[in-house]
């Protein structure tokens, strides 16, 4: 059956007729001005949900150590802090059938794992500076006015969420074919913590400039299937479930090295549980005044119980600068592999998460020592800056 048209009430009777989009980007433009065709549910706290652009064509990598690989259509983050992962095709194109579902699992997963805070932040930051949006303004509508959260805070509470996998995952096109909506529902009551849905958005239009969108969503009946229990807040790591695997896990020299990085940072900065699904714990210390996310200890259960140290140059060079950034890369040891990868991150401006093995850090000797002394020229090196 053909699509009926939209009747319009006003001075006379006005039928709008259903209209494609002209073109993909046309598509895409749309929602990145107008989220508001995106806003169905409600927050935490029972407000309506308001999705609020991060990025367009934001970039997801495959590895720390690489530029982005793919690139996501549109993401965009609600108030309690849970982003919103959009991919938009024209029913035309026939990737909408089962192609994008794969791909959209793609960039969830290495978004998780690569979009860290400052990364986040930034992209955002630079989409308000492109649309001529002052960061008091963007942060008083995403945040609410008079909000005693920071802008850092919030963007750390976005990254917990994605390494627990607490997103939304949306589909959007102007006709859902039957097999993506049957995916959606599929996914839906499988997954606890991944809301999926797929929204159908008709235009209509009328005479002169006259537009009417009309967004249907699919994935709703399914999502009564998750209970409050399914979605609560990501569980940190508790220092006594990091001790416990690193005694069972490692053997004495990896466990000599990783002991050593978190009692440093627990006696000179603090530490804070991470929320992935293996034991990890992020390391701050205070520098210039402010707490800075340096690195985190990750224990991986496969391949092999793998350890690594990955160092969070994005954070150090948002909030100390590329100067601070390029010194403490400098004085950090190289040993597997690190050398190459600092090199690579210098190059794009230490924007990155390099990572090291605890292994290689036990096998060189004085390495351990080394990264902890570039800790401490990176806290009192700047802390004597700013005094």
């Amino acid at each position: 059956m053909a699509d009926q048209p939209v009747f319009v009430l006003g001075e006379g009777l006005q039928a709008l007729e259903a209209a494609a989009f002209g073109t993909e980007a046309e598509f895409q433009d749309l929602l990145a001005r107008h989220p508001r065709v995106l806003d169905f549910g409600t927050l935490s706290d029972g407000r309506p949900l308001r999705l609020v652009l991060v990025a367009r064509e934001m970039g997801v990598a495959t590895s720390a150590d690489n530029g982005p690989t793919y690139w996501l259509d549109h993401l965009f983050v609600d108030a309690d802090g849970v982003p919103t992962l959009v991919e938009v095709k024209r029913a035309t194109d026939t990737r909408i059938r089962r192609e994008v579902v794969g791909q959209m699992l793609d960039y969830a997963a290495n978004g998780a794992r690569y979009w860290p805070a400052a990364l986040l932040q930034r992209a955002f930051e630079e989409t308000c500076e492109a649309d001529g949006r002052s960061l008091e303004e963007a942060y008083g509508e995403l945040l609410g006015e008079g909000s005693e959260r920071s802008p850092e805070d919030f963007w750390t509470t976005v990254e917990e969420r994605l390494a627990a996998g607490q997103m939304r995952l949306l589909f959007v096109a102007d006709r859902i074919p039957l097999e993506l909506r049957s995916i959606v529902e599929f996914l839906n009551r499988q997954l606890r913590q991944t809301d999926v849905y797929a929204v159908e958005l008709t235009q209509y239009r009328g005479g002169g400039e006259l537009k009417v969108l009309v967004p249907r969503v699919y994935g709703e009946v399914a999502m009564t299937a998750k209970t409050a229990a399914g979605r609560r807040s990501p569980q940190k790591t508790h220092p006594d479930e990091m001790d416990a695997a690193i005694e069972s896990r490692y053997g004495p020299e990896v466990r000599r090295v990783a002991r050593a990085l978190l009692s440093h940072a627990q006696g000179r900065g603090r530490l804070v549980g991470g929320t992935a699904k293996y034991p990890s714990m992020n390391v701050h210390y205070r520098v210039a005044g402010q707490w800075v996310p340096v690195g985190t200890v990750s224990l991986y259960e496969s391949p092999a119980a793998r350890a690594e140290l990955a160092f969070s140059f994005g954070a150090i060079t948002k909030r100390i600068g590329l100067e601070a950034a390029a010194a403490f890369a400098a004085a950090l040891p190289a040993v597997g592999g690190l050398e190459l990868k600092l090199a690579e991150q210098r190059a794009a401006g230490f924007r990155g998460w390099p990572q090291v093995s605890l292994s290689a850090l036990a096998a060189a000797p004085g390495a351990v020592e080394r990264v902890l002394a570039a800790v401490d020229q990176l806290v009192d090196g700047q802390g004597a800056s700013s005094g």
